[in-house]
């Protein structure tokens, strides 16, 4: 998460992680006193590693004297195998997907305990989302979100549960007993829905895609409330079965 504490005794090679650490969708851009207050690092050191880095390539500096990510961090972030592959896999689907439906259309992996959204294909009359690439999204609360816990460890739920189930609308589910019934459902069906349960006026209905026996990721469409997600569904889960033929 953006903004860990430099804590004293860290190695230099963890207080350069601080620092990167700091940036994430909503924080693209940072001037060098923002990197030391969110870092927790004196102005001095920020300094130091921020030049680093910049040397690295891992950061650049903007015209304004602020700093962003560097090429050379997503030049490395490409080689991932997992985002990279299920990307490639996904995007031909994705796209049919979206001429179908003309609506959003989102493909996520799981991040620790919570969905990092890694392609989304969306219109201009697609549903308004704050959904970006790179961003995180709750497990219980978006339909992606809900497809990757329902077919996780039973370990993943308790630490979601143990962590808080934050309330995003007043649709949420917060009650452990409500979200483990509904990943019953999720398990059962193959499919999984949100009803506002993140955004007010928006709607999801998202499926895992399984590959080998693994969960590779989930795929899901994020419409108007007033849409049929049962409509939606059986295109979702056709298109989710075949990105898990093509990643075998």
């Amino acid at each position: 998460m953006a903004g860990n504490t430099g804590q004293p005794g860290q190695t230099v090679s963890g207080r350069l992680l601080t620092v990167l650490d700091c940036f994430d969708v909503e924080h693209r851009t940072l001037t060098l006193t923002e990197i030391a207050q969110r870092a927790q690092l004196p102005l001095s050191t920020a300094r130091r590693l921020i030049l680093e880095l910049v040397d690295w390539r891992g950061l650049e500096r903007v015209a304004d004297g602020s700093y962003r990510i560097g090429v050379r961090l997503w030049q490395v972030g490409a080689l991932a195998p997992q985002a990279r592959d299920i990307r490639e896999a996904a995007l031909p689907y994705m796209h049919d997907l979206f001429e179908a439906t003309r609506e959003n259309v989102q493909l996520a992996v799981l991040d620790g305990a919570e969905a990092l959204c890694i392609e989304k294909v969306s219109g201009d009359k697609a549903v308004p989302t704050a959904t970006q690439v790179g961003g995180r999204l709750p497990l219980h609360t978006t339909g992606v979100g809900k497809a990757l816990l329902a077919f996780s460890p039973r370990e993943l739920l308790e630490r979601v549960v143990a962590g808080g189930l934050d309330r995003a609308t007043i649709h949420s589910i917060v009650e452990p007993g409500r979200l483990a019934s509904a990943l019953d459902g999720v398990r059962r069906t193959g499919v999984a829905f949100s009803y506002q349960e993140m955004t007010i006026g928006a709607i999801s209905v998202a499926t895992p895609i399984v590959a080998a026996g693994r969960l590779w990721g989930a795929l899901g469409i994020v419409t108007h409330s007033g849409t049929s997600l049962e409509r939606l569904a059986p295109a979702v889960r056709t298109a989710a079965l075949g990105i898990g033929r093509s990643a075998l």
